[in-house]
């Protein structure tokens, strides 16, 4: 089953079971892509599916900031969970561990030494870490191995 159809049952489940913020969520991201395809007139494979739900996720988590920042804590509780619900539909994320040894990785390859290199660096990891790790968090550990 396509993760185009796992999003149609689970909204179906959610309407069932009366599950608003599940169906919002969902709803959502199934506009998201639909946007895209609708824009770019193509069909999205898994793959750029997951990229848009990614892509939610990122938004999520830069709002959840604010709203922390505001002191909405109604925002962040609902932005929580609505993280939740998509992170469920993202392959396993990383570690912080595996994120170091990747970059480590990638420092060795590159042949990184100093801060001006981390380009090189987030240019070999980025294919690896992409869809299981926040790219702010691979930037940080980055920073942190190279300074």
């Amino acid at each position: 089953m396509s993760l185009k159809d796992t999003l149609l049952n689970d909204m179906k489940t959610a309407m069932k079971e009366k599950d608003v913020l599940r169906k919002n969520t969902v709803q959502l991201v199934r506009a998201a892509i639909l946007q895209k395809e609708k824009d770019q007139q193509i069909t999205l494979d898994d793959e750029d599916i997951l990229d848009v739900i990614a892509k939610e996720v990122k938004s999520r988590r830069d709002s959840l900031v604010e709203f922390e920042k505001g002191g909405r804590q109604d925002l962040v509780d609902a932005t929580n969970k609505e993280l939740e619900v998509l992170l469920g539909y993202l392959p396993k994320q990383l570690s912080e561990e595996e994120i170091e040894a990747l970059v480590k990785e990638a420092i060795s390859e590159t042949g990184a030494e100093s801060m001006r290199d981390i380009g090189k660096v987030m240019a070999a990891v980025r294919p690896k870490t992409k869809g299981v790790a926040d790219g702010k968090q691979v930037n940080a550990i980055a920073k942190q191995l190279l300074s």
